[in-house]
């Protein structure tokens, strides 16, 4: 029954037909995807790239801060919307990770910009806090076995796009938790429900969370990398995979941190920063996790639909011009190098003095001469006893 209706969805109509979504992927191709993962992560070097993520996360932490707090200060929930967040990050967080960063936030918060200082405030901090994206869409590439082809001028808006989506993602999840409360308090009362209506949203709040972070994780899924996904649709099992190992890392890493862990002894002030940074990394492998399940659900993908993907994904590239470009540069290069090779050898050769060619030449031309005496006294031996061979023989026959 089951190869039965993987061959109707392979082929259909006369032609290659994939499967549409994601769970309609046979379960050994999911078994074929999973072990790929595992053996991809540690391929490609996720560990050390998830330490250069967190590099790039801690440069771009405080600029989208500062973006989050310009932005919900357009809705006068600046204050309120933060305390909301740092509340949830304090509840989510292992070791005081709210603190570290409660101090940057309430100083963005209290700052005052109106009119163009808060719109180029905004600009430089997205511009800035879109380095992570950048950074995780050259770690995309790598697990796909891409290179990035996009133009700069291309590029660079997508970059920023996805990391102001990610942030409106926050600016609403934070106006929920501020505004969604106080509205629930006065539906409540208005139907005669008390403070039970306010009490089911402290429950549905994490629902919504969720929600809010599956779409920001599928957004840096689906818009960094140079491979366009077939849909949606087919970064959800990354995204799902990211979020429960997260939420499993996350909760073992608190656990660890509250009841074994000795950094305050061994760090002191920098127990918490060095918690934090460990805590980063941790979401940075998970997320990496995540980017090598949906390049091994891409390529079995292909696999059903009849592709050529047991070596390497068959969906072509959003753009090559980059790629064109940097071949012809190697290829200028590689001639610039062999350029260097032939002129070394030629210098390499012994340089004679004009009177030493002179001689040379001299000595060349007498052998030539020497040479055709020699072949003109052996032309002459020839002939002579040639000429004697033939005298001898017509003697022979008079006598």
């Amino acid at each position: 029954m089951s190869e039965a209706r993987g061959s109707a969805a392979t082929h259909r109509h006369g032609r290659a037909v994939g499967p549409r979504w994601p769970w309609r992927l046979s379960g050994a191709s999911w078994g074929y995807a999973f072990k790929r993962t595992l053996r991809g992560f540690t391929a490609d070097g996720c560990t050390d790239l998830g330490a250069g993520l967190t590099y790039f996360a801690v440069l771009s932490i405080f600029p989208a801060l500062l973006a989050l707090t310009s932005l919900l200060g357009l809705f006068g929930q600046d204050q309120e919307a933060t305390d909301a967040l740092l509340d949830v990050v304090d509840e989510i967080a292992p070791g005081g990770t709210a603190d570290l960063v409660r101090a940057p936030i309430e100083q963005f918060a209290s700052a005052p910009a109106i009119g163009w200082a808060l719109v180029i405030g905004l600009v430089l901090a997205v511009w800035s806090a879109s380095a992570y994206v950048g950074a995780f869409g050259r770690a995309m590439n790598r697990i796909q076995g891409i290179q990035e082809g996009r133009p700069i001028w291309k590029l660079r808006p997508v970059q920023l796009a996805t990391t102001l989506g990610m942030i409106l993602v926050i600016v609403f999840v934070a106006l929920a938790l501020v505004i969604s409360g106080p509205i629930a308090e006065v539906i409540g009362t208005y139907l005669g429900l008390g403070g039970t209506l306010q009490t089911v949203w402290e429950f549905l709040k994490w629902p919504v969370l969720l929600l809010a972070l599956l779409l920001g994780i599928g957004l840096l899924y689906w818009a960094s990398p140079n491979r366009k996904a077939a849909g949606f649709r087919w970064v959800l099992p990354g995204v799902l995979l990211a979020v429960i190992v997260l939420g499993i890392a996350t909760l073992g890493f608190g656990f660890y941190v509250g009841n074994f862990a000795n950094y305050d002894r061994t760090y002191g002030a920098f127990a918490g920063v060095i918690v934090f940074l460990l805590w980063v990394y941790i979401v940075n492998l998970a997320l990496l996790l995540g980017a090598e399940l949906n390049a091994e659900v891409e390529r079995v993908r292909e696999l059903e639909s009849g592709m050529t993907a047991e070596d390497r994904l068959a969906a072509p590239v959003r753009d090559d011009a980059a790629i064109r470009k940097l071949a012809l540069r190697e290829l200028a290069d590689v001639e610039a190098g062999r350029r260097l090779r032939l002129d070394a050898e030629a210098a390499r050769r012994p340089v004679r003095a004009p009177e030493d060619e002179r001689a040379a030449a001299a000595e060349e031309a007498g052998r030539r001469r020497g040479a055709r005496s020699a072949a003109v006294l052996g032309a002459a031996a020839l002939f002579a006893a040639t000429a004697a061979a033939i005298g001898a023989r017509f003697g022979g026959d008079r006598s």
